[in-house]
C-alpha cells in the first residue's frame, strides 16, 4: 500500500463513516500513524440520503472527500480499498490492493440493509443505504412516472404510481413524507396529462406504531402528519414476499406496485476473520466491552453500528445512529492515547442527545433530553442539527440554500434521471 514505516504505533481504521472519521480527528495530533481504509473515497451523511432519492438534494451535497477531511492531519493516510479479511494472529489486514500490518485495529464498517434472509425481497426491492442506491431509487421513481404516461393498461399505470415503503422508522417515515409532498406539489406540474391523484404512498410497519424508538406522542403525531399528507399507514402488517409486481403480507392486504423500498432493518457489515459465531451478536454486531475492545482481543476495537456494547441501559447495544458512533470514536481516541501512556482506560458512557424525524414541510417530531416537540419548532430543530453535523462548509451552505429554495418555491429541482436504472426482477 506504500505506507511508510514509522516509529509510531499504526492504527488501521476500517471505514470512513461517523465513527472512523471521529477517531481519526481525535488522533491526528498524537503520536500515531493512522491509516484509514474505505471502499469509497467519500464520507456519506446518511440521514439525508432520502432527500437524494426524492430529488431534494444532489449527492455531492451530502458527501465529502475523505482525503479533504484528513489532508492536514500529520501521519494520517487514506487508501481506497476493499477489506477482504483480517488475520488476527499475524496482526494483518488483507485488502484488494495489498496487505498491511497493524498495532491497533479499529472496525468501523457500519451497517447495510437487513432483508432477514428473504431472497425474493432482497432481489426485487430497493434499498437506500448508500448514494448509488439513492440515485438508483431516484431514477426508478421518475422512470415509473414516465412509463405511466405511455401505458394504456390502467392496472399497470396504477402499479407504476403505487409506492410501498416497508419500515416505519425514521428512514421510512421521512421518505414517505417526501414522496407525499412530491405527489402534492410537483407531479401535477410535471405530468399535467397524467392523473397523479391516483398515485399512492403506502408506509408498512410490522409493529403497532411507527417510530417505535421514539415516544408514543411522537409516533402518534408523525402518523397524523403522514395521514394529513395522504400517506396510507399500515400497522401490524408485514410484507412476506415481493416478486417485482405484487407484494403479499401477513394479512389479506396485497400491494400491486413497481416500487417497493425496504427500510425495515439493518445489520452490521462483518469483516472476514472477525466473523466467528462467538464474536457476533444479533444483527452481526461484534461483541465489545465498555472500552470498545472486541471480545477476546486487546488491540482490536469496534465502533458504531458494527459494535454491540451491552449495558444495563442498553442491553441490545447502543442505537445504530450517528451520535453513538461519533461519541464512541471520541472515547476510543482517548483510550488509545491512554493505552500508549500505560494509563487505565475510560469506560464509554453514551450521552443520549435525543432523536428526531421530519415528515415534511413544517412537520417534524423531536424527542430531546429536556423536552419533546412536534410541528414547526421541531422542524427547525431538525434542520439546524442536520446542518450542524454535515461535514464541510460548502455542503452546509448548499444544503441550506436548497432547503430555502425548496421551501419558498415548493420545488425539488434535482429530479433528474442522470443514469437510467432498470431492475432485473428475480422470481423465486
Amino acid at each position: 500500500m506504500n505506507i511508510p514505516q514509522s516509529s509510531f504505533p499504526r492504527v488501521i481504521i476500517i471505514g470512513g463513516g461517523f465513527g472512523g472519521i471521529s477517531l481519526a480527528k481525535k488522533l491526528h495530533k498524537k503520536e500515531f500513524q493512522v491509516v484509514l481504509l474505505d471502499k469509497h473515497n467519500y464520507h456519506t451523511f446518511q440521514p439525508l440520503l432520502y432527500q437524494v432519492s426524492t430529488g431534494g438534494l444532489e449527492p455531492d451535497s451530502i458527501a465529502y472527500p475523505i482525503r479533504k477531511v484528513i489532508h492536514d492531519f500529520p501521519n494520517t493516510y487514506f487508501r481506497l480499498a476493499k477489506v477482504e479479511a483480517v488475520d488476527t494472529d499475524a496482526n494483518l489486514v488483507k485488502t484488494n490492493i495489498g496487505e498491511l500490518k497493524y498495532d491497533y485495529l479499529v472496525v468501523a464498517t457500519g451497517s447495510t440493509t437487513n432483508f432477514f434472509g428473504n431472497k425474493a425481497i432482497e432481489s426485487n426491492s430497493m434499498s437506500m443505504k448508500s448514494i448509488p442506491e439513492s440515485l438508483n431509487l431516484r431514477s426508478l421513481i421518475l422512470e415509473n412516472f414516465e412509463q405511466a404516461l405511455l401505458t394504456d393498461d390502467l392496472h399497470e399505470r396504477e402499479a407504476l404510481m403505487n409506492f410501498v415503503i416497508v419500515g416505519g422508522g425514521p428512514t421510512g417515515v421521512e421518505l414517505a413524507g417526501a414522496l407525499a409532498e412530491i405527489k402534492k406539489g410537483i407531479l401535477p406540474k410535471d405530468y399535467p396529462d397524467l392523473d397523479t391523484r391516483r398515485a399512492q404512498i403506502n408506509l408498512v410497519q410490522g409493529g403497532d406504531r411507527i417510530l417505535p424508538a421514539m415516544s408514543k406522542i411522537a409516533s402518534k403525531k408523525a402518523e397524523q402528519f403522514l395521514e394529513g399528507l395522504g400517506v396510507n399507514v399500515w400497522k401490524n402488517t408485514r410484507v412476506n414476499d415481493y416478486d417485482g409486481k405484487v407484494a403479499t403480507t401477513n394479512t389479506d392486504t396485497i400491494f400491486r406496485t413497481e416500487t417497493l423500498v425496504w427500510a425495515a432493518g439493518v445489520q452490521a457489515v462483518c469483516v472476514k476473520g472477525l466473523d466467528a459465531k462467538d464474536l457476533l451478536c444479533r444483527g452481526n454486531r461484534l461483541k465489545v466491552n465498555q472500552f470498545h475492545q472486541v471480545a477476546g482481543f486487546e488491540h482490536i476495537f469496534a465502533l458504531g453500528d458494527v459494535a454491540q456494547m451491552e449495558s444495563e441501559l442498553y442491553p441490545d447495544g447502543h442505537p445504530m445512529m450517528a451520535q453513538p458512533a461519533m461519541q464512541q470514536g471520541e472515547n476510543l481516541g482517548k483510550n488509545l492515547i491512554r493505552m500508549s501512556e500505560n494509563k487505565p482506560l475510560l469506560p464509554f458512557t453514551y450521552n443520549d442527545k435525543g432523536s428526531m424525524a421530519t415528515v415534511g414541510r413544517n412537520k417534524a417530531v423531536a424527542d430531546l433530553p429536556k423536552f419533546k416537540s412536534q410541528g414547526v419548532f421541531a422542524w427547525f430543530i431538525w434542520m439546524f442539527v442536520h446542518l450542524y453535523f454535515l461535514i464541510g462548509f460548502r455542503n452546509r451552505v448548499v444544503v441550506f440554500i436548497n432547503w430555502v429554495y425548496n421551501y419558498i418555491k415548493f420545488d425539488r429541482e434535482a429530479r433528474l434521471i442522470i443514469r437510467p436504472f432498470k431492475k432485473n426482477y428475480i422470481n423465486k
